[in-house]
């Protein structure tokens, strides 16, 4: 952050985007080390990357944090414990936040992507398939069957709307989950 400083001049804006997919099983089978740093990761990761950020993001007069969540954390993911409950817990975070830093001018928003089209989904499919004994594309179709809109959401629906709630667009909206998932029914 001292480098951005240096360089820019300032901060104004910070995309909260730390995380892993984490470990797929039951909670009886998922080793706490795995669990601790899927939550280190996902959740920690976002607080140490706010922490720095926010004196300078004080010292610019204002701006926004948009923290990535999931959809997982909104609704539960079963077997994918430690994710869920990191993104959960960026909820929280986001509206802790939007509170703390709205004095300052600073609009703190989570967005709570769905399944998004890629390697890592591609990752977490396989390992559920392989669980439950059926092929990676039945698990797909499994995956699909629950978003309304029956699509992966890619990451430029994502990256649409980082660039609204950091545009002045977005200059009254703070506090916020905002789902960017195709209606995602349930995990």
């Amino acid at each position: 952050f001292e480098a951005v400083e240096k360089k820019l001049g300032g901060l104004d804006a910070l995309i909260n985007n730390a995380g892993i997919a984490g470990p797929t099983g039951g909670v009886d089978e998922i080793d706490p080390t795995d669990w601790r740093r899927c939550i280190d990761i996902c959740l920690t990761g976002q607080f140490l990357c706010a922490r720095r950020a926010v004196p300078l993001i004080k010292a610019a007069g204002g701006g926004s944090i948009v923290s990535m969540s999931s959809a997982a954390g909104r609704h539960g993911y079963a077997f994918r414990t430690p994710y869920s409950a990191a993104k959960f817990g960026v909820i929280g975070f986001t509206q802790s936040l939007a509170k703390e830093l709205g004095p300052h001018a600073i609009r703190v928003n989570a967005i709570l992507p769905g399944i998004i089209e890629g390697p890592r989904i591609e990752g977490v499919i396989s390992a559920r398939a392989k669980q439950v004994g059926i092929s990676h594309e039945e698990m797909t179709g499994r995956y699909l069957q629950n978003i309304s809109l029956r699509r992966m959401t890619s990451p430029y629906d994502v990256a649409s709307m980082v660039a609204f709630l950091l545009s002045d667009a977005g200059i009254n909206i703070s506090g916020q989950s905002l789902g960017v998932d195709g209606n995602v029914e349930t995990l």
